[in-house]
């Protein structure tokens, strides 16, 4: 818990002073009282419980000042509440090595398998965008709470050579965010995309773009939105997936990752040839530490299942930082009533002590 206006903390000394005040008061109280024979006839007038109930409503109104003052320093505190609105992009891993056999049937039929499941389980104010990476990435399914298009789009993926996670991540990323200044072009295909190396034109060239700017934010901060990025296997083209992971990271966005397939992973005598597919768990692991997403490890489709029921239960209820002043302004007033009402009820409306 943090406090939006700490310096009303300051306010906190009083407690001390008055503590001392109602000490004060009591002395005083005492000095002034009417002489008895003796204290024991003074304490069997009394009772044995009203000693200390003339202490009690004075220390209920010391705490309803306190939690008053931490009211107005306006405290706010990370909860779990329900998501208002969501947007998540799937980033999915549609490389060869998805062909591998260590998941029944194979690890992209599993994969889609598990997927659409995860689609048609978010609630529905969770819209979703759909990017497949492989050599270079496209984006499949634009942003939409269109449950059926999206799981039509996951049956359109089509495997293709070379594993771009770069690629994949910042493609969802600008999905996710199209106005946030990043230059995807530039990103993904260098900073000069749409020359001609040696054989340029020699007509004079365009004047370059403007780079596009933005105001970096705590990582993880961004509520409204997350990526989900599922691979098998290890970079072999593209940006580099952990500076792609820092730009997420610099505009808040969290990164899930989910590393898919086993060890051995072994795809059988495809085009001719046969290799294994390992799977870069330490890549993925660093994405989702960089931008304090989490790290999933599914070795089987049933391990995939159970990782995207998790996501999904997990986007229904997001954490979030939320004002919490109302409640300290109610406990103040429910210790001031009670306070008052201890008071009528012992001391029949009379001062405090003088029962």
């Amino acid at each position: 818990m943090h406090f939006v206006w700490p310096q009303a903390l300051w306010a906190l000394l009083l407690a001390p002073l008055l503590l001392v005040f109602y000490l004060w008061l009591l002395r005083r109280k005492q000095r002034s009282a009417l002489a008895y024979p003796s204290l024991s006839l003074v304490r069997a007038a009394m009772g044995p419980r009203k000693l200390w109930r003339r202490h009690v409503p004075p220390a209920l109104l010391g705490l309803a000042l306190i939690s008053a003052v931490l009211g107005m320093a306006r405290p706010v505190a990370s909860v779990v509440l329900p998501a208002d609105y969501m947007t998540l992009v799937l980033a999915i891993d549609v490389s060869r090595s998805m062909l591998a056999e260590d998941v029944e049937p194979n690890r992209i039929k599993a994969a889609q398998a598990a997927v659409k499941d995860f689609i048609r389980d978010l609630p529905p104010n969770i819209r979703v965008g759909v990017v497949s990476f492989a050599g270079a990435a496209q984006l499949v399914q634009g942003i939409t709470d269109q449950r059926e298009e999206l799981v039509a789009s996951i049956d359109r993926f089509q495997l293709q050579r070379g594993t771009a996670t770069g690629s994949g991540l910042l493609m969802a990323l600008s999905t996710l965010l199209p106005n946030a200044g990043i230059d995807l072009e530039a990103a993904i295909y260098g900073q000069n995309f749409g020359g001609y190396g040696n054989y340029a034109s020699p007509a004079p060239a365009a004047p370059p773009k403007a780079k596009p700017s933005f105001t970096p934010v705590p990582a993880g901060s961004y509520s409204a939105g997350a990526i989900v990025l599922l691979s098998d296997g290890r970079r072999t083209t593209g940006p580099d997936p952990i500076e792609a992971a820092k730009q997420a990271a610099q505009r808040g966005v969290r990164v899930y990752t989910v590393a898919f397939g086993t060890p051995n992973g072994f795809i059988p005598g495809y085009e001719g040839w046969s290799f294994y597919a390992k799977v870069d768990e330490e890549t993925l692991q660093a994405i989702a530490k960089v931008t304090e997403g989490e790290f999933f490890r599914a070795g089987n489709s049933g391990d995939l299942k159970q990782i995207y029921e998790h996501l999904s239960t997990k986007f229904a209820l997001e954490r979030r930082d939320t004002e919490i002043s109302a409640l300290w302004a109610a406990l103040s007033l429910a210790l001031i009533l009670t306070a008052g009402g201890l008071s009528l009820l012992w001391f029949r409306r009379q001062p405090w002590g003088q029962s």
